[in-house]
């Protein structure tokens, strides 16, 4: 029998199973399996108005006046002619509207067909700003063609000198076969089957090798995002699912434009900031969101997906983060890549701490990277505990830049007798809340955070020798977070106050 696998034909021996086709699939991922594919596109009932104000999109009452509205060239003599406290009116273009020369009571949001001078070949498209009642040239039914239902504030905003430049029908994909998303292996296959185990999404700037890196910064956070290639579904609603792993993250709005069917976006403010969402339904722009990216494969997984799913997810470009790799697995990495790069060191066992660009897409227009390296001496591994400590740890990747590279950073201030004590730069108003807090005695080589209780709240500490009374960074223990182990605390003996000390999270 024959299976559509990822958009190829594949046969498969009947009484096949999910695991037969994907053989090499990790079980945690969720795939979509769809019977006999009945797919069409449907045409709704709005349609988008683009403006140089911003978006907006209108639900038409009449299907039959959609093509009325979408007539070629029209958009072309949109641009607004008139407007007052209650109407903005763009036009004039020619209709086969008859006016009634009667006046109509109006709502906010409503989309009125009416003409100037009663007048059709004056005819104008005009938004309601308030409710009032006016006589606008339109047909003895009031002229209402629609309503604004995505973009409302835009229609306080629309000014002189404003036009609609483009008015776009919008589609709806009306899937009437069966979908299920699964991870079970056993699912059993039938002929005809489509099989979407796998997202891919182009990045917003990037092109047949063109590189725009004007969202360069908010691409990048979500190249960091699938960096390990997994796309968490934390919420799934009619219109998008989102992905909350990178929660709260700073993100810049750089390219605000409409969430059409596939666009993957970032949140850039509000307590789901650097959330990624994926949209399985057109909406307007919003100056909270900044798009990154448009799904190229894989739409359907997204959409039949739940709460809880796993997706596999890959970007195109791959992120390009060389922080973290010996100095030679850099420079091959680099040559596979087109890129040249530049060290600051030649030659010896050296590890890139840092490289400039600092993004992807600034390294891939630019074809080139500097690179900084230190000794391996000068990076120290260090273990995680996350489910003893989830907030702690969370704060101390933040703070050492964990978060974003393979390898991280934090400044040795002080040394005496078997402690040492970290001073990583947490920001303010983050709450150190006691968490994972040692009852007896705490190993050697342990590596801990200093809670809230104490002043020297944020101070990161590790000790070479084991104790009962005090914790690594010298407080109490009631005043001390474990957060992990450091794996080669030899490697502290070499080093002095002052100097900046490199972690490598091991996994």
């Amino acid at each position: 029998m024959e299976v559509l696998l990822d958009g190829k034909r594949v046969q498969v021996p009947g009484g096949s199973r999910l695991s037969d086709l994907l053989p090499d699939r990790d079980p945690r991922f969720s795939v979509a399996v769809i019977r006999p594919v009945l797919e069409e596109e449907a045409e709704s009932q709005e349609v988008r108005f683009v403006t140089t104000a911003g978006d907006m999109v209108v639900e038409v009452a009449d299907p039959a006046l959609v093509s009325r509205i979408f007539a070629p060239g029209l958009a072309e003599k949109l641009r607004l002619h008139w407007q007052d406290r209650y109407t903005a009116a763009f036009g004039p273009f020619e209709s086969g509207v008859r006016p009634a020369r009667e006046p109509g009571r109006y709502e906010r949001g409503d989309v009125i067909l009416g003409c100037g001078g009663y007048d059709p070949a004056r005819s104008y498209l005009i938004f309601s700003r308030m409710r009032h009642t006016a006589d606008h040239g339109a047909a003895a039914d009031g002229g209402v063609i629609g309503r604004v239902v995505t973009g409302r504030g835009l229609l306080d905003r629309i000014g002189t000198g404003d036009r609609i430049t483009a008015v776009e029908r919008i589609l709806r994909r009306a899937d009437r076969s069966h979908a299920v998303v699964t991870r079970d292996g056993d699912f059993p296959l039938e002929d005809g089957m489509q099989v979407v185990s796998y997202v891919e999404a182009a990045v917003q700037g990037w092109e047949s090798g063109n590189v725009d890196t004007g969202a360069a910064r908010s691409v990048e956070h979500f190249l960091l995002s699938v960096k390990e290639g997994r796309f968490q579904v934390g919420r799934s609603t009619s219109t998008h699912v989102v992905d909350t792993h990178l929660v709260p993250a700073k993100v810049p709005l750089e390219f605000s434009g409409p969430r059409l069917e596939g666009a993957v976006t970032v949140r850039t403010a509000g307590k789901s900031s650097g959330a990624v969402y994926i949209y399985t339904q057109g909406v307007s722009a919003s100056a909270a969101h900044t798009v990154v990216g448009q799904v190229v494969h894989g739409i359907e997984l997204v959409r039949f997906a739940g709460e809880g799913d796993l997706l596999a997810i890959r970007a195109e470009p791959e992120k390009f983060d060389l922080v973290g790799f010996a100095l030679a697995e850099a420079e091959a990495v680099a040559a596979r890549r087109g890129v040249t790069l530049t060290s600051d060191e030649t030659g010896g066992d050296r590890v890139v701490v840092g490289q400039t660009p600092a993004t992807t897409l600034e390294v891939l227009a630019a074809g080139a990277v500097k690179v900084a390296t230190e000794p391996p001496g000068a990076v120290i591994s260090i273990t995680l505990d996350e489910a003893a400590a989830p907030r702690s740890v969370t704060i101390f990747r933040e703070a050492t830049g964990l978060k974003h590279h393979d390898v991280g950073k934090m400044p040795l201030v002080f040394r005496f007798e078997d402690v040492s004590l970290f001073k990583p730069k947490i920001g303010k108003g983050i709450g150190i809340i006691p968490e994972n807090v040692p009852t007896g005695e705490v190993p050697a080589f342990t590596l801990a955070m200093t809670n809230d209780s104490r002043r020297g709240a944020g101070m990161v500490g590790v000790r070479a020798s084991a104790n009962a009374e005090f914790g690594p960074t010298s407080e109490p223990l009631t005043g001390t977070n474990i957060i992990g182990k450091v794996l080669d605390a030899e490697k502290l003996e070499q080093m002095r106050e002052g100097t900046t000390v490199y972690v490598r999270e091991v996994k």
